[in-house]
């Protein structure tokens, strides 16, 4: 077995291999596999009203889920409509704009938005004339910004877009810009049927940056069928050529049952258990050569991007859209799926086009379930969210935010802790917890000792292994 020594990440494989168990990826606290058919519009309503009371004005995250696409990539495990009937967009956007009023009018307006997110799907399956009603519709019931300092983006498929399109997209504030590759290879890419040649990428790239784009992210899966050490080694040399901000490099979880495109994946052409650990630490190598810093979660960035500065100041945060630096928002998502995170609650809207369609129709919101989160709730989602954006804890400002003796509070969270601490993964002492650089590869396993839902939850789902 090899331990390797990047920046600030030690790989060490038989310790992976140890604590390579399945769990949350933390996007919330409760995971969504705690939310309940008994919470409802009203609960998500008082929500909003006591959001509101906040002596200082909460400003908002919009999030609105575009679930159409042209084609499906097998791999995909997103809420998706796959078609190539464009006509279902009208039908979509007339509930989503009655939504968007709907949402509005439970927020004061003084509630500025500041961070903004288009999901999908693929949300430019939509076209210029459709964008721009979209956007003008959130602009007319909620105080987006005027200027560019908010946080406005969008997922890009580059086999949807034009250089014009990414223009227009800037022109409507979208300062932004993520895009699907997963991987170059035209060997990988017809098994999982998404054919994108790296040229196609290289010219959306250029188009987000000569738009004045402030930043692009680009997004790579491992363990996808026929890919070898080598072949994904070129991937990632082929895209560090294109420099992008960001990079998020995700494993493929392979649940078929749960997920049909993933039934036309041969599993016989899946990487081994092995050869998907030599691809992250090889990766993980490129990329740390090449100056990028490993944000976590399978995320990673340049020196100068405002997340590793955020991470570094201790102000990073994460959320159902990955890491952000605008964690003291209230997210309102809309659209069929989304999920919203406001004040002390989080509440799910309807999975599938017609239930959606006839919430909204009713008038009603079209919220099927969510929780209100308990004082304990809070409190160990302010703990988990420490660790895995800072890799750091300071027990002293727990106690003194909520009144609790830590060690005594989580006694058996840090009776848990102890085998990672003599392993080498965290140092806990007096006043602080800290993830330490053999530990950061698994820093999901050390937020799960906090994880008071984390066993109803095993038995209710089943999650990605942790590497």
């Amino acid at each position: 077995m090899s331990e390797t020594d990047f920046t600030n990440t030690i790989f060490d494989e038989a310790l992976i291999r140890r604590y390579d168990a399945s769990g949350p990826r933390y996007t919330s606290y409760p995971t969504a596999v705690s939310f309940t058919d008994s919470f409802g519009e009203t609960d998500y309503c008082q929500a909003a009203q006591r959001s509101n009371a906040s002596p200082v004005p909460v400003p908002l995250s919009l999030y609105f889920h575009i679930p159409f696409c042209d084609t499906i990539c097998f791999y995909c495990a997103c809420n998706k409509i796959a078609t190539k009937n464009h006509s279902m967009v009208g039908d979509y956007l007339d509930r989503l704009e009655r939504e968007i009023e709907m949402q509005a009018a439970l927020y004061d307006d003084d509630r500025v938005v500041e961070q903004l997110h288009w999901g999908g799907g693929t949300p430019t399956f939509l076209n210029h004339d459709e964008m721009s009603r979209l956007m003008a519709s959130t602009r007319h019931h909620f105080k987006l910004r005027d200027d560019d300092g908010g946080d406005y983006s969008i997922e890009i498929d580059p086999r949807s877009v034009t250089a014009d399109s990414i223009r227009h997209l800037r022109a409507l504030g979208f300062n932004r810009f993520s895009l699907g590759v997963q991987d170059v290879n035209p060997v990988v890419q017809r098994a999982v049927n998404r054919i994108q040649p790296i040229e196609m990428t290289g010219e959306i790239i250029q188009a987000c940056y000569d738009a004045g784009a402030r930043s692009v992210n680009l997004d790579l899966i491992y363990g996808l069928p026929l890919q070898t050490v080598g072949s994904f080694e070129q991937t990632v040399e082929a895209v560090l050529e294109l420099s992008p901000d960001r990079l998020s490099v995700f494993n493929y979880a392979h649940l078929p049952e749960r997920f049909k495109p993933q039934r036309r994946i041969n599993e016989a052409e899946l990487p081994s258990g092995a050869d998907k650990l030599e691809i992250l630490k090889r990766t993980i190598r490129q990329l740390t050569d090449a100056g990028y810093v490993y944000i976590g979660m399978d995320h990673f960035a340049k020196p100068d991007d405002e997340l590793v500065r955020a991470q570094q100041e201790g102000h990073l945060h994460r959320n159902f859209q990955g890491y952000t630096t605008r964690g003291d928002c209230d997210l309102v998502a809309m659209g069929v799926s989304s999920i919203s995170k406001v004040h002390d609650v989080y509440s799910q809207n309807s999975k599938d086009l017609e239930s959606y369609y006839r919430a909204i129709d009713a008038g009603h919101l079209p919220v099927i379930k969510g929780i209100r989160l308990s004082d304990d709730d809070i409190l160990r989602r302010d703990v988990i969210s420490r660790l895995i954006c800072n890799f750091a804890l300071d027990m002293k400002e727990i106690e003194d935010s909520y009144g609790i003796d830590f060690k005594r509070y989580f006694s058996s969270s840090l009776e848990a802790l102890a085998p990672m601490e003599a392993d080498g993964l965290v140092e806990i002492g007096d006043a602080e917890i800290r993830i330490l650089p053999r530990g950061r590869m698994l820093v999901r396993n050390v937020c799960m000792t906090f994880d008071a839902h984390l066993q109803q939850a095993r038995e209710e789902a089943k999650f990605s292994k942790v590497i």
